[in-house]
């Protein structure tokens, strides 16, 4: 990202170059104008690499939240093995200076680190998580590696002491165990072992003469006595490499106690035949599956979200394919939602392989990554829906203003009359759709004010009466001692109608919505629904209904756009976003509450608005004219797009205007540069190729500064930040504007 801002900038740099350089007007503003689209193309890469800093750094700060307590070493590195975060564990264990790679940091410890990270890297590729045991002095390591956004893997990394793990199998301390490699060879054996068989053997054929192994049966063992009987249990330890238990033949034989330590490990324990039914099950397990017997029960019934089907996975790692690597599965809990990282090991019984599958709970995690998916998701809809909305609002200008045109030259009583309405009304409809757009991407112009909730609503309740209907009752009520709020009154308005249409629609057969207004002060955060409310004081409006409610699993969808559970035609799945970034772009929030069957509450907080008598803002009361104002003067229009600027310029020429086009920043000050020419007032687009609208203006206003300016554009007013309050005698008109509401503007400011 960086070298190709440095080029970008290298670019426009020779481009200014070539601009002092070149002979003629045209070239030099040609290469002027390259310059700038460079320069705004070094911009964008510029905030684009700022924001993947920004993303990876918040990745990693929720990622090290969640991992700093982990007992295991955590380790997060990027794809060539740099390590970028340590938590607590690993920190103590490992000594990590500088720039350090995991793989020296792990050579104290294993004699080759590099080939075991170079296989679990290239399994965490494939697969969710890619985990290998490796033996070391005096216990073993098992390493897991999981693949991250942004190149980045995470690494962990347990010891097990060898007493501790004999200990928790059931094997004691004293159990001679051995650790095989491919073809027999011995790879270590431990204390146990080394002290029965008396020496160091290459080959399990110097251990064990009475080759192949019977499992369940008395193999002869060479102990530094002599050959003795021993039970030998197979556990597969990874890729190539196999655990022999040698346990004591029992003196009498007689029926398995049932009630084992499998029975109360404390980890999640299921036994798996290579059909998938499940044939043993610890109380753990069967406390994570929500279920008092699994006997004879698949485990399809308890689990989905493989990709692919559960018993081909079972029967590939029955065949000693894919063990050692973890799997998310979603419980089929019908209480909440579930997920388990399930690991399966391969163990011979019988000289049949049987599978024991560990259960962890994995729901914590899943949520932390539905969250950061959630965020990415709804920022990038938003960018969407700005940038589709500015595009529209150009169009959606240019229709309503050629058809303002066309009903100036018909009346009521010409045959076209009624289709030029119906357009104009369509092309309104489908601006309000777009400020819905603008609203979700808290990117539309608000016009602030100081509000007393308790007036606005009344002012509303009659319209809010007849949209509700017969069927349901509307309640109101206020909290007597109720602070100001700052805030768009028609937005607000439209927060409220949103809300009560959707309450109403909840409620087919009838009821009752209550709306509540109140003071809320917050001595301390509150935290809810991952959003951090501040302390200090608020006011907190509340809908509340009597409907159907809303289902946990959607609960959290309901503000995203086009999302809804009403048949066709019935809505967009725009109003509750809309109602979310009105609330967002205001400072509030937003919750929801609902239990199915029993109703469901919206609850609003908006920061109050504390100011004194005096300082209070007073409404200013523009004079309603009854009739069309004719101006005079003369108007610069710079405008890109050729529709929107075609009907400007006509509607201002309709009105008395003198009209002088521009279809680019560069095209007006060179207009301007003859200072002969008189001009009384620039109407111009705010975002243009090449320079933009406030930046020429700042140009032109040196030379001419009692220059009036009225800035248009399909973005909102913040598109250009303080600039605006910058530039003396302008004022804002967003798109899609009447021939009216652009004539009028134009007028007011001219006079």
């Amino acid at each position: 990202m960086l070298w190709r801002l440095v080029l970008v900038l290298a670019l426009s740099g020779l481009s200014f170059l070539g601009a002092l350089l070149a002979p003629g007007d045209a070239v030099r503003f040609g290469l002027l104008a390259s310059g700038a689209a460079f320069v705004v193309m070094a911009l964008a890469s510029g905030l684009l690499m700022l924001w993947s800093l920004w993303s990876r750094n918040r990745m990693f700060r929720t990622i090290s939240d969640f991992v700093e307590r982990d007992s295991a070493a955590c380790i997060i590195t990027d794809d060539d093995g740099a390590i970028i975060y340590t938590n607590a564990s690993a920190r103590s264990r490992y000594a990590v200076e500088g720039d350090q790679t995991i793989a020296a940091a792990l050579r104290p410890v294993l004699a080759n680190p590099a080939g075991v990270l170079y296989r679990l890297q290239s399994g965490a590729r494939d697969t969710v998580v890619a985990t290998e045991d490796v033996p070391v002095r005096g216990g073993h390591i098992r390493m897991s590696a999981r693949g991250m956004l942004e190149r980045c893997i995470l690494w962990r990394v347990e010891f097990f002491d060898e007493s501790a793990a004999n200990a928790a199998a059931g094997y004691g301390p004293q159990v001679p165990v051995l650790t095989l490699g491919r073809n027999g060879a011995i790879l270590s054996m431990n204390e146990a072992a080394r002290i029965l068989i008396g020496k160091r053997p290459k080959r399990l054929e110097e251990v064990i003469p009475d080759l192949p192994l019977r499992t369940g049966a008395p193999n002869d063992v060479m102990t530094r006595t002599g050959a003795c009987p021993y039970l030998i249990s197979q556990v597969d330890a990874g890729p190539g490499r196999q655990e022999l238990v040698l346990l004591a033949v029992p003196e009498t034989a007689g029926p398995p106690d049932p009630d084992t330590d499998f029975e109360t490990l404390p980890v999640a324990l299921l036994k798996l035949g290579q059909d998938g039914l499940i044939t043993r099950s610890n109380r753990e397990a069967r406390k994570l599956l929500d279920t008092d017997s699994t006997d004879d029960r698949a485990m399809s019934e308890f689990m989905e979200g493989l990709g692919r089907s559960i018993r081909g996975w079972l029967e590939d790692a029955a065949a000693g394919r894919s063990l050692n690597r973890s799997e998310f599965l979603r419980l089929t809990r019908s209480d909440r939602e579930v997920f388990v990282q399930v690991t399966l090991n391969r163990v011979m019984e019988l000289g049949q392989p049987v599978l024991v599958a560990v259960l962890n709970d994995a729901t914590e995690l899943k949520t932390l990554e539905a969250q950061f998916v959630q965020s990415q998701k709804m920022q990038a809809i938003g960018q969407l829906a700005g940038g589709i909305a500015h595009d529209f609002n150009n169009l959606l200008t240019a229709i309503s203003g050629h058809c303002d045109l066309l009903l100036l030259r018909h009346d009521q009583g010409d045959p076209d009359y009624g289709d030029l309405v119906q357009i104009n009304q369509n092309a309104n409809r489908a601006a309000a759709l777009v400020g819905q757009l603008l609203a979700f991407s808290r990117k539309q112009t608000l016009r602030p004010e100081v509000l007393d909730l308790r007036d606005a609503l009344s002012d509303l309740t009659h319209l809010l009466n007849r949209l509700v209907g017969e069927k349901v009752s509307l309640t109101l009520r206020h909290d007597p001692v109720l602070p100001p709020i700052r805030g768009d009154k028609r937005q607000l308005e439209q927060v409220m109608m949103n809300l009560v249409v959707n309450a109403r629609d909840a409620m087919p057969r009838g009821g009752a919505i209550v709306i509540e207004t109140e003071r809320l002060v917050l001595k301390q955060p509150l935290t809810r629904d991952r959003a951090v409310v501040a302390p200090g004081s608020y006011v907190s409006v509340k809908v509340t209904d009597a409907g159907e409610g809303i289902p946990t699993d959607k609960l959290q969808k309901v503000f995203e756009p086009f999302f809804t559970t009403k048949r066709t035609g019935e809505g967009t799945g725009l109003g509750l976003s809309t109602v979310y970034g009105i609330v967002k772009q205001t400072g509030g929030f937003i919750f929801v509450d609902s239990v199915v069957g029993s109703g469901s509450c919206f609850t609003l907080l908006f920061p109050s608005h504390e100011i004194a008598q005096s300082a209070a803002e007073q409404p200013v009361h523009k004079p309603t004219r009854t009739k069309v104002c004719q101006g005079n003067g003369v108007v610069l229009l710079v405008e890109d797009e050729a529709p929107v600027r075609a009907f400007a310029s006509r509607a201002l020429r309709l009105r008395g205007y003198t009209v002088i086009e521009a279809e680019s920043a560069e095209d007006a000050l060179q207009t301007l540069a003859d200072q002969g020419l008189l001009v009384d007032i620039f109407v111009t687009d705010v975002v243009m190729p090449g320079m933009d609208g406030p930046t020429w203006v700042r140009q032109a206003l040196e030379a001419r500064p009692d220059v009036k300016v009225v800035f248009v554009s399909g973005y909102a007013e913040e598109v250009f930040g303080d600039d605006k309050n910058r530039i003396p005698n302008s004022v804002f008109l967003p798109k899609p504007f009447s021939l009216n509401e652009l004539t009028d503007t134009v007028y007011q400011q001219l006079s």
